[in-house]
């Protein structure tokens, strides 16, 4: 499903992969400058915005609707649990419904992969669909925010990172989205650029292409050596089969980042989460509060971000 119209206008955001580094970089610019508060609240004005989700959510759904009011729009939430879902409706069906509202302006979460992609296909021409995570595919809001959030910290040039993703890698969208903008903005002519460490358990890592290029291990204390920026994830038990890890105490053990831990990291080294956070499973209480986490700075940026997003696919 192309994201683009047939005048390389984005229509949808679906994914970050494949998505060019010029765009990239002017979303993040753009979002700079919402995050420094040059915002045109009307920009948006007399567009309808709906927050379509089919999974729960507190961050990413909040951040839509704060940025789309932001931005003038009228906002519509959809509550799947009060929806005609409950009786069968299909997603498509409540899609082409709103569409007939005079909604143009979709904000889906599903737990399918690929789900909103397939709405993208069968959407009216003139309709907008962003992706706030489908299944295990993709997150491209949060994979936006996370670099933005690091491009604040470490500078524009990623070329020069060392950055270790850390955990449930085969379960995680959000790691997908972060590996593909990761891959865009540190990429270097000579085939060099930024070094992508991974680490967890392998029953967590995933087996497909996903860690092609990275550094994977299994070892945190090695991984964690020098580098700039930890990324940690969240232990996705509600993906998961059972016996993909032995217990929430061992997990910690091995693949919790502590205050000690951390300091084989670099002295600057910045430290981001998803959310939500599993305290004392992932992540120790000491270093999601301490001066090294851009944890709330994530979700700060988030609106920003995802002002950026809604402007760019909904402005006419």
């Amino acid at each position: 499903m192309t994201q683009t119209n047939g005048t390389e206008r984005m229509q949808h955001l679906l994914t970050l992969d494949g998505l060019p580094r010029a765009q990239l970089i002017e979303l993040l610019d753009r979002a700079q400058q919402f995050a420094d508060g040059h915002v045109d609240r009307a920009a948006l004005a007399g567009t309808a915005v709906c927050t379509l989700f089919f999974e729960p959510s507190t961050r990413t759904r909040m951040s839509f609707q704060l940025a789309a009011q932001r931005l003038g729009a009228d906002v519509l939430n959809f509550d799947v649990s009060t929806s005609s879902a409950r009786k069968g409706e299909t997603a498509r069906d409540t899609l082409r419904n709103l569409e007939a509202m005079g909604m143009s302006g979709f904000v889906v979460r599903h737990q399918d992969d690929g789900a909103v992609a397939a709405l993208a296909e069968s959407a009216e021409p003139g309709t907008a669909l962003i992706n706030a995570g489908d299944g295990r595919s993709a997150h491209p809001t949060q994979g936006l925010l996370d670099m933005l959030t690091l491009r604040q910290a470490k500078g524009g040039d990623f070329s020069r990172l060392k950055v270790l993703i850390v955990g449930d890698v085969r379960h995680s969208r959000v790691a997908r989205s972060d590996l593909h903008a990761l891959r865009t903005l540190g990429a270097t002519e000579g085939g060099q650029g930024i070094e992508i460490r991974v680490c967890g358990p392998q029953s967590l890592l995933p087996q497909d292409h996903t860690l092609d290029g990275c550094i994977v291990s299994h070892d945190l204390d090695a991984a964690l050596e020098g580098v700039d920026a930890v990324m940690m994830l969240r232990l996705q038990r509600e993906r998961m089969e059972e016996g993909l890890i032995s217990s929430l105490d061992e997990y910690h053990r091995d693949y919790g980042l502590t205050q000690s831990r951390l300091r084989r990291a670099a002295n600057d080294a910045v430290v981001l989460h998803p959310g939500p956070i599993n305290r004392g499973v992932e992540i120790t209480d000491e270093v999601a509060d301490g001066p090294q986490s851009l944890i709330l700075r994530q979700v700060a940026n988030g609106v920003a971000v995802r002002m950026a997003v809604l402007e760019r696919v909904l402005r006419r």
